[in-house]
């Protein structure tokens, strides 16, 4: 989703600099046209000639040098800039930036900019939470500047607390937020479940489904990119926390079935992802079976509840989303399956097909609606369907 975007990172003099690397190399393979602008603290901590590699441009440190898009307003950066990115942001930037101070190229160019500018702050706990650095932060919020929350953790002045340069992946999602969020949910409460749901036959062994919970996590990507406020509900642990999102962590069809329930009520939105295991064991072991003590073992099962079905028909105001992975008869499965459970809307798709099924990173889709009508998608990546499949609940929401 980089491709052909000018992205300017501003490096600062934190010791998190040399963790800035592995983001300009990124957002390089992810397509960006990267330029890199260094303070002198940044570069003594880390030589200019590592971004410059890494980012396949010429490196800025002193104000004065020369530039290659140099232009008579010595601001060629700052024009090109579809977004800027200062990480690690230490509080000396920050400070800058909020008080109007520019005595150097990285606060110049921010100063001259109408990009969005996103700051990554890093730096000790107590620096981080100091409250002049606290209210710097808000005046430039304020003013429309984006920041990402450093992460607790322990951190190079043998500390530990908040002020970590956080992952990759959360500054990844913050940066295409900028890019391309709309804010099409603002003021929108979205519930949103993902993965299979895993049923206990005793403490060891269980129940489940193919389910990675790769499209429920990239709706709730793709609403919170938009603004919302997003509850996931995760029978996962094994992903990424999209970042800005809510995560409820349950674990098999009844928890699931509570925690959606306790946020429908107060919700604009819900979308059903999760891929709910339709029976459990009516009686579950409290000691793992051993093999030794049966022949064959015979497990009697119950169902669970119709967690969908439900919520259609508690179901107010709110847009209601229910997928239906088929095998067969995808089309009208999935038009029974919208009308029975009162939905208005329903994501249909061929888990047999080649790129559409469970444990891939793609999708073939079609999406129901209750007026009838019918949109088919090709395949594509579940991020973006998971885009398309906002774009239509924010389309429903109006």
């Amino acid at each position: 989703m980089l491709e052909n975007r000018h992205i300017v990172v501003g490096i600062c003099g934190g010791i998190a600099a040399f963790k800035a690397a592995g983001l300009v190399s990124q957002l390089r393979q992810r397509g960006a046209d990267v330029h890199c602008i260094m303070t002198e603290h940044a570069a003594k901590l880390v030589t200019p000639i590592t971004f410059g590699e890494l980012s396949g441009n010429d490196v800025t440190v002193d104000m004065f040098a020369n530039i290659n898009k140099w232009d008579v307003e010595h601001i060629a950066l700052a024009k090109l800039a579809d977004l800027f990115v200062v990480a690690p942001a230490t509080a000396d930037i920050i400070g800058k930036v909020a008080n109007g101070i520019a005595d150097d190229m990285l606060s110049t160019t921010i100063m001259a900019t109408k990009a969005k500018v996103l700051f990554v702050p890093s730096m000790n706990t107590n620096m981080y939470e100091n409250p002049i650095v606290q209210e710097n932060i808000e005046r430039l919020k304020k003013f429309g500047y984006e920041f990402v929350e450093p992460e607790s953790g322990h951190l190079a002045c043998n500390t530990t607390g908040k002020g970590r340069f956080p992952k990759l992946e959360t500054i990844f999602d913050a940066i295409e937020k900028c890019l391309y969020g709309k804010g099409l949910l603002k003021g929108k409460k979205i519930i949103i479940s993902a993965g299979g749901t895993q049923e206990n036959i005793d403490p060891v062994r269980y129940i489940s489904n193919r389910s990675s919970g790769r499209m429920g996590y990239a709706i709730a990507r793709a609403a919170a990119m938009e603004d919302a406020d997003v509850t996931l509900v995760s029978c996962t642990t094994a992903l990424p926390v999209p970042a800005g999102v809510n995560i409820i962590y349950v674990h098999d069809a009844r928890e699931l079935d509570k925690a959606m329930n306790s946020c429908f009520d107060t919700c604009d939105a819900a979308v059903m992802a999760a891929a709910v295991s339709d029976y459990r064991p009516k009686v579950q072991a409290t000691q793992k079976i051993k093999k030794e003590a049966h022949d064959s073992l015979t497990i009697e099962l119950t169902q669970n509840p119709d967690i969908l079905f439900g919520l259609g028909q508690k179901k107010k105001n709110q847009f209601l989303v229910g997928f239906a992975a088929e095998t067969n008869d995808v089309i009208e499965h999935g038009k029974e399956k919208l009308k029975r459970k009162n939905l208005d809307m329903l994501v249909a798709n061929d888990v047999a097909m080649p790129g559409a099924g469970f444990n891939v990173p793609t999708n073939i889709a079609s999406l129901l609606y209750k007026d009838g009508t019918m949109e088919q998608y090709p395949k594509m990546t579940k991020e973006e369907l998971g885009h398309i499949i906002v774009e239509k609940i924010a389309e429903g929401l109006r």
